[in-house]
């Protein structure tokens, strides 16, 4: 019998379960045994739970063995990133100001997916609570790209995307407030499906920006994604934001023909700044979707210069407010060098808090504070309505729109920490996406020239996962490229 189960997707690994082919502890100690082997070098895990993880996979078997029902995700192992929630190990956000915390609850996503009989293998590493793109704010390592390790995942998710893309878990959950899923899965070579806002409860979510943050999965394929999807989406009345419309079966619209699906290039996305080698990449992409039967139109959101800017003046103003409740009382890192209270504030969070995260907690201060609340804050709100109203009226042409995930592959390590905005701008294409509360999906649609992966990301209506993962997979079926575990030397 083949050791070598972690090369499987989940659909596959699920199957071999059920069908007796193999048994969940087998399968998890593939994955516990491909995580020793690499993780040294990648270093996607910051604690894998060996013990709880076989403890799960024996419970899935004794309930195959009684005839009982595993679920629809049986034996398949899974990484959590670590900013869910979880009575299993701590939950840190990377970041010193949480430093052995340990949540008395299961965040929402995590229940359901044990109930759905998967194997949680540990937690993934991620820039401190959610900031960055890179995964080089991580307080505790810096996770390394297993198609280069000299380069970045991406970020913030970017353990998450390295653990699924060098074979370290079946699927990675990840959390995405401006291409936090999407950004890593384009540097990694994998799928990073973020739902539209309100598809997912966010309940045990660790809260960066409350109107932004969405969680979604990390797989190999369209198929797992879709398996994914149909266990992670439902109402959940612990979010109130969580919306209570209907979930399909999303493994069911997964055909190829595409001659009733219009697609929309959106004339602002495919500029002079877009990279050479993504560039062709992309384009390739479109004309296989484009032999499929799809109509190509062109659209466009002519408020897309103004994204980035609105995103940092929202995004940090929610990061504000939700991180005063790390304030050295309540949660968090206190500081020992204290004298009085005043201290004991500016201390603990400026020993806690990483350079990132202080960053923006001053900026959204500010943003929010007297005399520049609305010269700041309120207008960007108002330009947050105008690009979600860009989306509508392109929406209006097409069914899915087309673009690059990421302007350039990944980058290499310390290249862009030493200018914020330039690492800011590497999130360009995915923004908009969470301003204007909709699906988007970033998928492998090829290699540069020296050896990097791109992602195409596709966009699609609130709602509307099903088209976006038809689109997807029909793509997928007919791309000229194999994306295959990374050998990691």
């Amino acid at each position: 019998m083949s050791r070598e189960w972690y090369k499987l997707t989940a659909y596959a690994l699920r199957d071999a379960v059920h069908n007796g082919e193999a048994s969940a502890l087998e399968i998890t100690e593939s994955f516990l045994d491909r995580i020793k082997a690499v993780d040294g070098k990648v270093q996607a895990y910051v604690d894998v739970w060996e013990d709880h993880a076989r403890e799960q996979a024996s419970r899935v078997d004794a309930r195959l063995k009684n005839g009982e029902e595993a679920g629809p995700l049986a034996g398949v192992p899974i990484g959590l990133k670590d900013v869910f929630c979880t009575k299993t190990g701590t939950t840190t956000c990377c970041s010193k100001m949480l430093k052995g915390y340990q949540s008395p609850f299961d965040a929402t996503v995590v229940e359901k997916l044990h109930a759905a009989g998967a194997v949680f293998l540990g937690k993934l590493n991620m820039d401190e609570f959610a900031m960055g793109s890179s995964t080089e704010n991580s307080a505790v390592q810096v996770t390394r790209n297993p198609w280069n390790l000299e380069c970045v995942p991406g970020g913030s998710s970017g353990g998450s995307a390295a653990a699924v893309a060098a074979g370290e878990c079946a699927i990675a959950l990840g959390s995405d407030t401006g291409g936090s899923i999407r950004q890593p899965a384009a540097c990694c070579g994998c799928v990073g499906l973020k739902p539209t806002y309100g598809r997912v409860s966010r309940y045990g979510l660790v809260a960066f920006a409350s109107s932004l943050d969405q969680v979604g999965p990390f797989t190999r394929n369209m198929q797992d994604t879709a398996l994914a999807l149909n266990v992670l989406c439902g109402r959940d009345p612990r979010d109130s934001t969580s919306s209570d419309i209907e979930v399909p079966d999303f493994t069911q619209p997964l055909r190829t023909d595409l001659s009733n699906i219009t697609i929309g290039l959106p004339k602002e996305y495919y500029t002079d700044a877009l990279g050479g080698d993504v560039r062709a990449r992309v384009e390739a992409a479109i004309e296989v979707i484009k032999g499929l039967g799809a109509k190509v139109v062109e659209v466009s959101l002519p408020h897309t210069d103004y994204a980035v800017a609105v995103y940092y003046v929202i995004c940090t103003a929610e990061a504000s407010a939700n991180l005063a409740r790390f304030d050295g009382v309540r949660y968090g890192y206190r500081s020992p060098d204290i004298k009085d209270m005043r201290e004991m504030y500016v201390n603990s969070k400026t020993q806690g808090f990483g350079p990132e995260v202080q960053r923006r907690i001053m900026l959204g201060t500010y943003v929010l504070s007297s005399g520049y609340y609305d010269a700041y804050y309120l207008k960007a709100q108002k330009v947050r309505t105008l690009i979600r109203q860009d989306f509508q009226k392109a929406f209006e042409q097409c069914d899915v729109i087309l673009t690059p995930t990421s302007p350039t592959p990944a980058f290499k390590l310390d290249e862009k920490t030493a200018d914020p905005l330039e690492m800011y701008l590497s999130d360009i294409y995915t923004i908009s996406v969470n301003l204007a509360s909709i699906p988007g999906m970033s998928m492998p649609c090829g290699f540069t020239e020296s050896g990097l992966p791109v992602g195409l990301q596709i966009l699609g209506k609130p709602f509307d996962e099903e088209t976006v993962l038809h689109v997807g997979h029909a793509y997928e079926q007919h791309r000229d490229v194999d994306v295959d575990i990374p050998h990691i030397a």
